[in-house]
């Protein structure tokens, strides 16, 4: 399973990534081997290592691509939608089940623990989203719509934590009422708007 003919070098890398998403996810990540991805995207081994230099890359190439990506969605596709709304939308979503490519986030981090090959380029990865999350804070700051005493940096770091831990906590493990859940959500993202919306709005500060 050499190149496939008539398949461009970008084709491949995408074959590849799919695969490796969905491999990753089934088998985790000391449970996979470079040939199983390579078999599952139908390329050869030299294939796969002239688009990847080692499994580790491969991983956090998968994540980049097929990772959660629900925020940075919702937002291209409304960049005038308030960044509340945005939380409370996507805050909505988290208790759900997710899809297995939803869980490739969890191995990454798991792994990352063991492999500190694997490590270097997944603290890049969550830097490298946290730093979006808290550039949106900040536009939001500047927008009016949150509080400027709230720490960016802390913000999008409460984020992660709730994005993350929502695909450890599965319905199955523990589950919450959607009307429960939205009342709590609107609660706490009332509490990072500016003091004045907030005390008018009657929400404790």
């Amino acid at each position: 399973m050499g190149r496939i003919a008539g398949v461009t070098a970008a084709e491949t890398r995408d074959r590849l990534l799919r695969a490796a998403a969905e491999v990753f996810a089934e088998r985790g990540y000391d449970g996979t081997r470079v040939a199983d991805i390579a078999a599952a995207a139908g390329v050869s081994n030299g294939a796969l290592y002239a688009h990847f230099g080692s499994k580790a890359e491969l991983l956090v190439a998968a994540l980049r691509e097929h990772g959660p990506k629900l925020l940075a969605k919702l937002f291209a596709a409304d960049p005038n939608r308030s960044i509340a709304d945005l939380l409370l939308v996507v805050g909505r979503r988290l208790p759900r089940r997710h899809d297995a490519r939803g869980y490739l986030i969890v191995e990454s981090l798991v792994a990352a623990r063991r492999d500190e090959d694997l490590a270097r380029p997944m603290r890049d990865y969550v830097g490298e989203r946290a730093g979006w999350l808290a550039g949106l804070v900040r536009a939001a700051q500047n927008g009016g719509e949150l509080d400027d005493a709230l720490s960016p940096d802390a913000l999008a770091h409460f984020c992660l934590l709730l994005a993350m831990g929502s695909v450890l906590v599965t319905p199955d493990l523990h589950a919450v009422g959607d009307e429960e859940w939205t009342a709590l959500l609107a609660r706490v993202v009332a509490a990072f708007a500016p003091a004045d919306t907030t005390a008018q709005r009657g929400v404790p500060k």
